[in-house]
């Protein structure tokens, strides 16, 4: 997968997985990266689905409609990945937080519910449940903070919560974050983001 991998000064903290929402690439969140942790190790990829050019995580069939088979593929694919690039720069297989927004806040939050040793935690911006009905694995120990859009036309509140039930319900520890400004990435959902971070730290 094409990716950035930045070394961080300090191999202790996490490694930072950063991924893009529809369109975005591997360049967009490293503001934000550099706004969580500057410290930490940086790994931000590009995902390889293209859809009329823009690059996606995985195939939807339609705006909210997810395609679950190419899901399933994609975040096998992103596993993998994360196995080999931990082995190729030397970084904690163990010790990965994702942030994603949108697309992949999705991809992040599938991780969660496929793969138990996926994520050490997640930053999710905007994400949206990626599947219903199935059994997720014990995510103990596991911390997710949740950005969400009261008025976001994509990802309707009522989904949001869903998802931090259906977290909390496998064991994750999981803070939600409101905010009224649609879809968007805000600056002051970035700044909650990195004190829930810096709260992870300190345990």
């Amino acid at each position: 997968m094409k990716h950035i991998f930045n070394k961080g000064q300090d191999s202790e903290k996490p490694t930072l997985l950063l991924l893009h929402g529809t369109g975005g690439n591997e360049l967009d969140l490293l503001p934000i990266a550099e706004r969580i942790d500057s410290t930490a190790h940086v790994l931000s990829v590009r995902g390889n689905v293209l859809e009329n050019g823009m690059p996606r995580f995985f195939r939807r069939i339609s705006e909210g409609v997810f395609d679950e088979e190419d899901l399933i593929f994609r975040t096998k694919q992103l596993n993998v990945f994360l196995d080999e690039a931990a082995e190729q720069y030397n970084f904690d297989r163990n010790n990965i937080i994702a942030i994603g927004y949108s697309n992949g806040a999705n991809i992040a939050a599938s991780l969660l519910f496929h793969y138990q040793n996926a994520l050490k935690g997640a930053i999710l911006h905007h994400p949206m449940i990626p599947r219903r009905g199935i059994k997720l694995p014990d995510l103990l120990g596991k911390s997710v903070f949740i950005a969400a859009g009261t008025n976001d036309p994509i990802c309707a509140p009522e989904e949001s919560t869903e998802l931090q039930s259906l977290l909390e319900a496998a064991n994750a520890s999981v803070e939600l974050h409101w905010e009224n400004k649609g879809h968007r990435l805000t600056a002051e959902e970035v700044d909650e983001a990195s004190k829930w971070y810096q709260h992870l730290q300190k345990k």
